[in-house]
């Protein structure tokens, strides 16, 4: 059976010989029909350049009888001419017609095409222009004598051109064939030579992968693959004596690090995991193995730059792992050439957690009242110091605004409390069977009211025979009546809004679709951040929070659904709820 380098060295041979035979066959085959061609032109060149012959064909031609006469002259000079009625015959035309009138095939002489030469002749010019691509050799001679006007018209049908290129390419072939066959021989050949050394050389590597150092392989020549088997014998050395001192030093680690409570992960000077303990196993969810330096630490500590940090230096550093946080020291041991890198992992997830939350929380809450704490202050200072001297309907106003102002803050308040116990897992989600649709008769009901008082038409479009889900109706009510309220607030009096709902597959969907003032494009992707608001101050207008739409999406999102905005045309906004039918079991987890 082939192997791989033998076919590479048959298909070498093969292809140069076969271009070979190629390029010398096509010269040939050329060769010989040029000087075929031009033999043939010489050869009526040089008879009708002869004064006598020349001066015969007028005389001749000036007889009553020119066309007799002048084949009678052609048969006598047949030789000189090349005559053999089988490829080269002569015909006499009429010049002013063109028409045969005598010649040595009188069969094929009445059906004479018009040629470029016999056109030339007919024009009073010797027609003797070569055409290698023609089937044909000829040359148109006009002769004129007395008042008589004829073309002596010499035609070869290339016959015996043909007849040698075919014995020529037979030849070729026959030459192929047997260059061919000398090619694949010599083929094998050079493969057994080149091949045996290669085969040990893969002999040897099998073993070494194996873990057998032992053997040695043998250098039988001096050349190439002779310096190859002796570079091969010093690799397996310099890597069997590299192995045991990495198997020392991960016997070294083991024994230090198996019983550590912090993760440890060792890597040696190549960047080589040399250990990892059972803890760092836990905190970096993966097995061993697949603890690849470049691809968990190098973009965040780059190994080169661990390895260059001098004794008793460190680094810190910190990396995500799923919904941990864990707290990295990098610290190199031993030099760059015989040591490597040390990493230590501290689990700190429970600390950024606390940590984020307090943060998150004095600062959003800090920044949202500030503006009704400003407000409140103010109003109350003006009535106090106005020390009565206020009309009555405008401290009232006052009042009612210092009261609009304290609800929005109570508001605020909840909606925190709410997605703190939603961060939290504290919030109690009831999961029961309840039908879809009646969950969206009971959130229009309640907008209703509200969207009247603006002037907003609601319209909607669903049946009445929706599936029953699996949910916190309660919950799932409350982010259709968020969807809703969104749309009632934002869209100008007197507009519409309509509400669209149904099934599909193992989901059902609601849409609710506005002619309100709409979303900006560079707002799309940051409409459900929490305090993230399109128009703060409207926001603030309407009582917004900036809470509403984060909350909607923690409560889909724990429900396995989908809560996103439908690109479309023209103005207004779009929202589309998703919903799983059924809870799977993940997600029936939170109950």
């Amino acid at each position: 059976m082939f192997r791989s380098l033998h076919m590479k060295l048959v298909m070498i041979l093969v292809l140069l010989i076969t271009s070979l035979m190629t390029v010398v066959g096509a010269f040939l085959m050329t060769s010989v029909t040029n000087f075929y061609i031009d033999d043939f032109y010489r050869q009526m060149s040089d008879a009708f350049s002869d004064a006598a012959f020349a001066s015969s064909l007028r005389t001749e031609a000036a007889q009553e009888d020119g066309a007799r006469r002048l084949q009678s002259l052609l048969e006598l000079y047949s030789g000189t001419l090349g005559i053999d009625s089988r490829s080269r015959n002569y015909y006499i035309l009429d010049a002013d017609t063109g028409a045969f009138l005598a010649g040595s095939n009188e069969a094929e002489g009445q059906l004479l095409e018009q040629t470029a030469n016999l056109l030339t002749a007919r024009n009073g010019a010797i027609g003797q222009e070569s055409d290698i691509a023609a089937s044909y050799m000829d040359v148109a001679v006009p002769v004129s004598g007395g008042g008589n006007r004829f073309i002596v018209y010499i035609r070869d049908d290339r016959a015996a051109v043909s007849s040698l290129n075919s014995e020529l390419l037979l030849i070729i072939m026959q030459a192929l064939l047997v260059g061919l066959l000398v090619s694949v021989l010599l083929s094998f050949l050079l493969a057994k030579t080149m091949i045996d050394p290669i085969e040990k050389l893969t002999e040897g590597a099998e073993r070494i992968a194996g873990g057998d150092f032992d053997e040695v392989l043998e250098v039988d020549s001096t050349d190439e693959i002779g310096i190859l088997t002796t570079t091969f014998n010093d690799m397996a050395q310099v890597l069997h004596e590299t192995l045991d001192a990495v198997e020392n030093e991960r016997s070294k680690l083991d024994a230090l690090f198996l019983h550590m409570t912090d993760g440890v992960v060792a890597y040696d000077g190549s960047g080589a995991l040399i250990h990892c303990n059972p803890a760092a196993v836990a905190l970096l969810d993966r097995a061993p193995e697949d603890c690849v330096y470049a691809e968990l630490f190098e973009p965040i500590c780059p190994f080169a730059h661990v390895m260059s940090m001098r004794r008793g230096d460190y680094a810190e550093a910190e990396l995500a792992v799923g919904e941990r946080s864990i707290e990295l020291y990098f610290v190199a041991f031993a030099d760059e050439e015989t040591g490597g890198v040390l990493i230590v992992l501290h689990d700190i997830t429970e600390h950024r957690k606390t940590e984020e939350r307090r943060r998150e929380f004095v600062a959003n809450v800090s920044h949202e009242l500030r503006t009704p704490l400003t407000n409140i202050r103010s109003y109350t200072e003006t009535i106090r110091d106005a020390d009565g001297g206020i009309p009555r309907e405008t401290e009232n106003g006052f009042l009612d605004i210092v009261i609009r102002e304290t609800d929005r803050m109570t508001h605020i308040v909840q909606d925190l409390l709410t997605l703190s116990r939603l961060d939290s897992g504290r919030t109690e989600i009831v999961i029961a069977r309840f039908p879809f649709g009646e969950a969206i008769d009971a959130v229009l009901r309640s907008i209703a009211l509200d969207a009247q008082h603006h002037g907003h038409t609601l319209t909607h479009d669903y049946s009445e025979h929706l599936p029953l889900i699996m949910g916190d109706r309660g919950r799932i009510e409350q982010v259709m009546l968020n969807i809703l309220s969104n749309a009632v607030k934002y869209t100008p009096d007197g507009g519409h809004i309509h509400v669209s709902a149904g099934d599909a597959g193992d989901t059902v969907w609601m849409e609710v679709a506005d002619n309100g003032i709409g979303i900006p494009e560079k707002d799309r992707d940051r409409i459900f951040e929490r305090f993230y608001r399109v128009d703060k101050a409207r926001s603030r207008e309407s009582g917004g929070t900036g809470l509403g739409l984060s909350i909607a999406m923690e409560i889909v999102q724990r429900h396995g659904g989908k809560l996103s905005l439908v690109d479309r045309e023209g103005p207004g906004t779009t929202v589309r709820l998703e919903l799983p039918i059924t809870q799977t079991a993940g997600q029936e987890a939170f109950v």
